[in-house]
C-alpha cells in the first residue's frame, strides 16, 4: 500500500486528515475541520508548502535552556 491521506470524521463529527505510511503506521494527524472541503485543502497546502519547508529542532534550545536555569 503507497502512503496515503485519510479523510475522516472524529467524535465531535470534524474532519480531519491523516498522513498514513505504506506500512499502515499513521504517521501524523491534523486538527478538526469543519468542512470536507477544508481538509481537502489542508492536503493540497501540505503537498504544496511541505516540500520547501523548514525543519525547526525546537528540542535543541530546550536543553540549553533547562541548563542554564
Amino acid at each position: 500500500m503507497p502512503y496515503t491521506f485519510e479523510i475522516y470524521k472524529d467524535k465531535k463529527e470534524e474532519f480531519r486528515v491523516r498522513f498514513i505510511a505504506s506500512n499502515g503506521e499513521k504517521m501524523f494527524g491534523s486538527e478538526g475541520y469543519s468542512s470536507k472541503v477544508a481538509a481537502k485543502n489542508a492536503i493540497k497546502s501540505i503537498l504544496k508548502n511541505g516540500p520547501a519547508a523548514a525543519v525547526v529542532d525546537n528540542t535543541k534550545a530546550a536543553k540549553k535552556a533547562k541548563k542554564s536555569a
